[in-house]
């Protein structure tokens, strides 16, 4: 036996940590009543339980959000409008480390996440970030400053800001951008390119006492235009110039170089970028002044809907500045979140892709309806300062309801919502096959690799069809068959193709039929006779995270116990 001792770890412990459930991968169904605008966008607004959503998205874009905004409810033990905010400390963290979880894998190698979360849970979050993302890729506790003047009926301290936790998901090769004041800008920088950076076009051509061919002789050599002539550094008198750059510079620099077909013919340019020449790194402290307020924030949403829906929404500005820091145009943000829907907004406003979660009904009550003003031009929040005109679109999904159902027997069954198309993607799913039916062959519903498909059907399988399916596969590819029933012989009949019986293969996979993980919380009691209501738990369902409510959460009391006894 090994005299050394165990390594051991820091790491914080809570209450039913490690005890992860076992999520069913859900299929997404679009609603086209709330979808809008553009048919082909890829922006996303989900209307479903987030730990749900979140598994759902994992197969198909894992790796692939560039950045992730969240701003989970704080813990405050204060009842909000839509969700009730208390729940007990671990819970809490047992909870919110389960989205990170999955979060942490939509990430991208170079991605961001952002978590805005007040005094009353940062510190235990960054704990637990720290473990989950690595105590390695932590860029930044970033302050915001939510207020612009003390609260005097603030018993001890008048809070003023809040904290954002940001990690990279591998920080060697994440991108943190500076930060742009476009109020600055000369106007001469008058163009942007695909990825918003702005900047002006310089001729490549020398001008003025330095553009004769006899100052560099070498510099004087022709360029391939677009239209395939060879184009020389001419003058407007028609003598031979030069270029600025040599050959080999002209090779490396080829990214910034640009066409223009003026009425004399081709000239060549190369860009001069702002944030080459000016920008600051973004700092740990983010004034109100820059960013907005809460009061801001409840502002642009008053201005929306008529009233304050929300008591902690967050400003656009806030929102832009994460975004500008983390991304570029055309990159994936996601909020698993979404709330009044503000991450949503401002990333369509700022040519990003996005993806938005919420459980609540003002999923359909207020972010499709404040994403329908922004996919038409809404001029609040940061339109303006964003040039916003308008234009693109959004799909609106809901999740599939679980696959599997128990009947009056106790035994679980295919659920009757689904039809043929929704078990076939559903299994495929299951099966970690990307549902993609063929043109022609129907038994090729999706794959997992080049030769390797699955095939779900709910008619009786019998040998008949299985030799059909058979004769038409080509050398080196696999089936996997997915069926109610089979005819007994068809079992091991080919090498290549496995068949599975549903819903027995199943079974024991998932916690099939549950629809809510989400954060809806109950208050914790406030008073002794309060306190015996909530014995041995009894009244935990409520809270609806059953992994604990069978656990050893007895008698709570008044005061929310320390994670550390």
């Amino acid at each position: 036996m090994s005299n050394k001792k165990q390594l051991q770890k820091l790491e914080l412990t809570w209450i039913g940590k490690g005890e992860e459930p076992k999520l069913e991968p859900r299929i997404l169904i679009e609603n086209p009543e709330y979808s809008y605008g553009d048919p082909n966008s890829p922006n996303m607004l989900i209307h479903g339980d987030n730990l749900l959503a979140l598994k759902a998205l994992e197969q198909d874009y894992a790796g692939k959000v560039k950045c992730i905004y969240i701003d989970p409810p704080y813990n405050t033990g204060n009842a909000f409008e839509h969700y009730d905010d208390g729940v007990e400390h671990s819970l809490w963290l047992n909870l919110l480390s389960h989205r990170l979880k999955i979060l942490h894998k939509l990430l991208s190698n170079d991605g961001i996440i952002w978590v805005t979360l007040d005094d009353n849970e940062a510190h235990y979050c960054k704990v637990i970030m720290d473990e989950i993302f690595g105590r390695h890729n932590f860029l930044s506790n970033v302050i915001w400053e939510k207020a612009d003047s003390p609260r005097m009926d603030a018993k001890y301290f008048s809070s003023r800001h809040d904290h954002i936790l940001v990690y990279a998901k591998k920080i060697d090769v994440c991108i943190v951008n500076r930060i742009i004041d476009n109020s600055e800008i000369p106007k001469h920088y008058n163009k942007k390119d695909e990825n918003g950076r702005i900047y002006y076009l310089k001729p490549l051509r020398a001008m003025g006492a330095d553009g004769y061919r006899e100052k560099r002789p070498s510099m004087y050599y022709g360029v391939i235009a677009p239209d395939g002539t060879e184009v020389f550094p001419k003058n407007p008198d028609g003598s031979d110039s030069r270029w600025r750059w040599g050959k080999e510079k002209l090779e490396k620099d080829s990214d910034i170089l640009e066409w223009v077909n003026t009425k004399n013919g081709w000239s060549l340019y190369f860009r001069i970028y702002w944030d080459n020449n000016s920008g600051t790194p973004p700092e740990t402290i983010w004034h109100n002044d820059k960013v907005g307020t809460n009061r801001t924030s409840k502002k642009e949403i008053k201005d929306l809907f008529a009233s304050e829906i929300f008591d902690t929404p967050k400003p656009e500005a806030l929102i832009k500045r994460v975004i500008e820091v983390a991304t570029i145009e055309g990159d994936l943000v996601l909020d698993s979140f979404l709330g009044s829907g503000t991450t949503a907004a401002v990333a369509h406003k700022m040519g990003r892709r996005w993806i938005g979660v919420e459980l609540g009904e003002h999923a359909k009550t207020h972010c499709f309806p404040r994403l329908q003003q922004v996919v038409d031009g809404e001029q609040g929040g940061i339109s303006k300062a964003v040039n916003w005109q308008g234009g693109g679109g959004f799909k609106f999904y809901t999740l599939a309801p679980s696959l599997l159902k128990q009947d009056k027997f106790g035994n679980w069954v295919i659920s009757q919502e689904y039809n043929a198309d929704m078990l076939a993607a559903a299994m495929a799913k299951q099966e970690g096959f990307k549902y993609q039916p063929h043109e022609s062959t129907y038994w090729k519903q999706g794959q997992s690799s080049e030769q390797d498909f699955i095939f779900t059907t709910t008619q009786f399988l019998t040998v008949e069809a299985l030799d059909s399916i058979k004769d038409e596969m080509q050398p080196g590819e696999t089936l996997l068959i997915c069926c109610k029933s089979f005819q007994k012989e068809c079992k091991g009949k080919f090498g290549n193709i496995t068949i599975k019986k549903i819903p027995l293969m199943l079974l024991g996979r998932c916690e099939y039929g549950k629809e809510d993980y989400s954060l809806n919380i109950i208050n914790m009691p406030t008073s002794e006779q309060d306190s015996e209501d909530f014995q041995d738990g009894q009244d935990l369902e409520d809270v609806s995270v059953q992994e604990l409510a069978d656990k050893n959460v007895k008698s709570k009391k008044t005061n929310n116990p320390s994670l550390f006894d």
